[in-house]
């Protein structure tokens, strides 16, 4: 059952891999705080300072990897949300699914295109995917949105769904399925996707690793998968589109 619970003004979508942007600053402060204060070494009456330079650069890469990151959660996920979205020939009356829903960008973006259809999105709600990542955050944005009543929230695990077999129309999910380890529960993962997915449907998956194994979990169940593209611009990670039609 879902606590209705509308104190919210406007949407919020968190960030993501928070503690992956913390450790990344940490980490990165740490060398360049270490590299600035290091002293010169000198070998044979030669002065080598190159390893200061190093620790400089190095800690400035990390920084700016967790800098990219915020700025990905805070404006370039939304518009690889638009264009993912693009991506399907919207009628209106599509069942449409949402793998690792997280606060709902996805599934509320899909429920905006929608006339009678219905957005529903899963997830197991783990923290360190996504800042307060709680199926109350996300419904609090469904209703911001006002879209309440054409979506659904159900904490679901992909690898094992209860849905009946081709149950959507249109299936989507961005940076969820590399948060499974190992390969079996990948390969699991794409193939409960490939069965709730009706025939003549579409899922638009991306993902920063493993997309050639999705694709090639997905020929091997009959249905049909190609890369689109990979984002370097406006994602961090680099984002990479797979679209599979059934």
């Amino acid at each position: 059952m879902q606590a209705e619970n509308p104190v919210q003004t406007a949407a919020d979508y968190g960030i993501d891999a928070p503690g992956v942007i913390r450790n990344f600053g940490i980490f990165g402060i740490f060398l360049f705080v270490v590299g600035w204060f290091v002293p010169s070494f000198v070998v044979f009456g030669v002065s080598i300072s190159f390893l200061a330079s190093m620790l400089i650069w190095w800690g400035a890469a990390w920084i700016l990897c967790s800098i990219f990151m915020v700025l990905y959660a805070k404006k370039g996920k939304f518009k690889h949300r638009d264009r993912m979205l693009a991506m399907v020939p919207w009628r209106g009356d599509e069942i449409v699914l949402d793998v690792g829903t997280g606060r709902g960008l996805l599934m509320i973006g899909a429920a905006h295109r929608l006339t009678s259809g219905k957005s529903i999105g899963i997830d197991i709600w783990n923290s360190e995917d996504l800042s307060d990542n709680k199926i109350e955050n996300t419904l609090k944005n469904a209703i911001a949105e006002g879209v309440r009543d054409k979506i659904e929230i159900r904490s679901e695990d992909v690898r094992k769904m209860s849905f009946s077999d081709a149950s959507f129309d249109v299936i989507l999910s961005n940076l969820c399925i590399h948060n499974l380890y190992k390969v079996d529960e990948r390969e699991a993962a794409c193939k409960e996707i490939g069965r709730v997915l009706k025939p003549g449907g579409v899922a638009i998956i991306s993902d920063f690793r493993h997309i050639k194994q999705y694709a090639e979990s997905f020929q091997a169940m009959g249905l049909r998968s190609k890369i689109v593209a990979t984002y370097w611009k406006d994602t961090f990670p680099k984002l990479t589109v797979l679209e599979i039609r059934k």
